[in-house]
């Protein structure tokens, strides 16, 4: 096979990979998690679920693809706010702030989803740490240059990084930020954001 035809069924390949994620995310929005099965994917697409099976081999898989295209927008979000040519902390505010609001809007507001979350938290999937990670070391990065400009207290930025976002899970959390919300005993958005960025300060 020449690279020219390999290159064809890669696209083709991905197309259909696409095309079956997409149909699932609609599903599973739409019925639910738990109520959808790979029989209604195929059904929604026209096509036997066998042939869903020639590019997932279950349910599992599908969502965890799912779930890896919803942390890379959140990835990509988080990244573009922490490249920009603004201070370390309002670098930090702007963060925060953009994840509470991506947790409300994509996770909360859409029941179905969130149980799509839900239910990939619960089951500790590798996707979901390798993001932890990623996140850490983009803030970690923030911190280093607030840090440089002497914006924050000299310390070790990778620490930093998992503390602030320790202090400010409850902004980010599905699960807490979805009990927190009717809750008028905890702290504001921006109270508990300012508390995490004094104690990287001087």
């Amino acid at each position: 096979m020449n690279d020219i035809a390999e290159t064809t069924l890669d696209v083709t390949r991905q197309e259909n990979i696409t095309r079956i994620l997409d149909a699932a995310e609609r599903l599973f929005r739409h019925y639910g998690y738990s109520k959808t099965t790979v029989a209604d994917v195929a059904r929604d697409l026209g096509m036997s679920p066998a042939n869903i099976y020639r590019f997932f081999a279950s349910k599992v898989e599908i969502h965890q693809a799912i779930c890896g295209r919803m942390l890379a927008m959140s990835y990509e979000l988080a990244a573009n706010i922490c490249h920009q040519k603004i201070s370390a902390s309002d670098r930090l505010r702007q963060y925060v702030r953009s994840q509470y609001q991506l947790t409300l809007d994509m996770m909360l507001d859409q029941q179905k989803v969130h149980e799509m979350v839900i239910v990939a938290i619960e089951r500790d999937w590798h996707v979901i740490e390798k993001h932890i990670d990623s996140i850490h070391a983009l803030i970690a990065d923030v911190i280093r240059d607030g840090i440089a400009a002497g914006e924050f207290a000299d310390q070790d930025p990778e620490v930093a990084s998992r503390c602030f976002g320790a202090a400010t899970i409850n902004l980010c959390h599905p699960q807490m930020v979805a009990q927190c919300l009717a809750k008028t005993n905890r702290a504001a958005v921006d109270e508990l954001i300012e508390f995490a960025i004094r104690a990287l300060r001087k």
